[in-house]
């Protein structure tokens, strides 16, 4: 077998050789690489530009004088109306599209109203057929429809693509109320008849005589302290059929009024236990077939009665006859 010796060159060049220079050229590197020109183009371009507004910038008055041109520039546009007429344009245009898209208004659907008119309900809405659902500002138009004499609450919502539905819940009348003098604010002296609700509330002053078969009520604070005399009222069957009117005394007690004219005065407290008393008197003592135009059952020992002729009459309880 025949062995080859291969002389290896070393990596290196040996001590003390001196190393060949390069046949090639020195390459000579640019002052600038690539791309660093044009940052520091825009960097001296927004320096000069400093440099030539910082006579300002040193001056504060300057600087307050050139803020407060463009406020008033805006506040001149605004001012003007251009910039709200641009957004108005391009909010009409938005409608246009969503309509066209087949979001236009063309159902409105309205439940709950006996009282108040269709068409009453349709004014105070504001959506016009046609208008973009988006743009159906829902919540004004309740606050809208909440204002109104017989509604008492409502709710409107979207149904897309194209429907609204507005559900209304109406007041109750109670009773009619004739307010004293002024105690409305009528600027003519005499304070019409309302109807009001069963917590005092104040409905409406149109149209009261569609409810002339409601309790009527008389004096100041008469509608919030009304409701349980009336209900118990209509438990005696003999005096609800003969009741007028009740009439509130100094926001303290009631008086009775029957429909021939006589005054019943009820005491201010223990008054359930009087309307018993009273039932006894007209079904029992015929009180009503008398010439009596007051029965005063204040005193808890005797009744007490006011003939036509002016005449006072006492009777004591559980005597009577």
């Amino acid at each position: 077998m025949r062995s080859v010796n291969v002389e290896r060159k070393p990596r290196r060049p040996a001590r003390g050789q001196a190393v060949r220079p390069s046949s090639r050229g020195k390459r000579d590197l640019p002052e600038v690489q690539p791309g660093s020109a044009r940052r520091g183009g825009k960097q001296g371009i927004i320096a000069g530009a400093a440099a030539r507004f910082a006579p300002f910038f040193r001056r504060p008055i300057f600087t307050l004088c050139g803020v407060v041109l463009i406020f008033v520039l805006i506040a001149a546009l605004f001012a003007s109306g251009v910039i709200g007429r641009g957004f108005h344009s391009v909010g009409r245009g938005l409608d246009t599209v969503t309509a066209d898209a087949g979001f236009g208004i063309s159902e409105i659907h309205i439940t709950g109203n006996r009282r108040t008119p269709y068409r009453q309900i349709l004014e105070v809405l504001g959506m016009q057929p046609g208008q973009s659902i988006f743009a159906a500002d829902l919540w004004s138009a309740q606050r809208r429809l909440a204002s109104l004499d017989w509604i008492a609450s409502a709710e409107i919502h979207r149904r897309y693509p194209d429907a609204i539905f507005v559900t209304l819940v109406e007041k109750r009348p109670f009773a009619l109320w004739q307010p004293p003098d002024n105690s409305l604010g009528d600027a003519r002296g005499g304070a019409p008849i309302v109807v009001v609700e069963r917590n005092g509330r104040v409905i409406t002053s149109r149209d009261v005589e569609k409810f002339r078969h409601l309790p009527k009520l008389v004096g100041a604070g008469a509608p919030l302290a009304a409701a349980d005399l009336v209900d118990a009222v209509q438990t005696h069957r003999a005096v609800a059929a003969r009741i007028a009117a009740y009439s509130r005394v100094s926001e303290r007690r009631w008086n009775l009024i029957l429909d021939d004219g006589v005054t019943v005065e009820l005491p201010e407290s223990g008054w359930q236990k009087e309307l018993d008393s009273l039932e006894h008197l007209i079904i029992d003592s015929g009180i009503l077939e008398r010439d009596v135009t007051e029965i005063d059952l204040r005193s808890p020992t005797h009744y007490f009665f006011l003939l036509k002729g002016g005449e006072k009459k006492d009777v004591e309880r559980g005597k009577e006859t």
